[in-house]
């Protein structure tokens, strides 16, 4: 916005306003920064500190007694969320038992060879199920493999699966100690 002041035109600078060369008016003069309007002034608070809100605007001021409280809570759900979390990890690192497919050879239309490896404790027996699948995912033959003890503990077995129709994939799940029965 364009002002005259004394015969000269002068352009205030309001918010948002600046001295870009397309907001010149023809023959406009700006004025300095020190002579600009400014928008919007500040003026020192020295009432009340901005760090809280007016007393009673969000209700009553809580009392040392729900602090405490609150305090407390938190700390009671931060231990409760660590032991939880301690609680699963030590459930799941103590699966004495864990396999990983490695491959598949499909043999004919009705024979697959499935290798896998298995982890578990030297001296326990385990045993897997071996499961073949055709095009449509559906279960075309199945095969329970049981795996001994042994000098390693991780053992790559190869089980040979019997199969309705043309398997096109072979994978096995899941493995499980077997429990040995207990002598009287």
């Amino acid at each position: 916005m364009a002002r005259r002041d004394r015969g000269v035109a002068v352009r205030s600078a309001r918010a948002g306003g600046g001295t870009r060369d397309n907001d010149r008016l023809p023959g406009a003069v700006v004025a300095p920064p020190s002579v600009r309007p400014r928008a919007c002034t500040r003026s020192p608070v020295t009432e009340s500190p901005a760090t809280r809100p007016p007393a009673g605007r969000y209700g009553p001021e809580p009392t040392e007694r729900s602090v405490r409280r609150g305090r407390a809570g938190l700390v009671a759900a931060g231990v409760v969320g660590v032991a939880l979390v301690v609680w699963i990890g030590l459930n799941l690192a103590g699966q004495p038992v864990s396999w990983k497919d490695v491959g598949f050879h499909v043999e004919d239309s009705r024979t697959i060879e499935v290798t896998f490896e298995v982890t578990k404790p030297k001296e326990s027996t385990v045993t897997c199920t071996v499961t073949a699948l055709s095009e449509s995912y559906a279960q075309v033959g199945v095969r329970i493999v049981e795996v001994g003890p042994a000098d390693s503990a991780t053992r790559r077995v190869t089980a040979t699966v019997q199969t309705t129709e043309l398997a096109v994939s072979g994978t096995v799940e899941p493995c499980e100690l077997v429990e040995e029965p207990s002598a009287p």
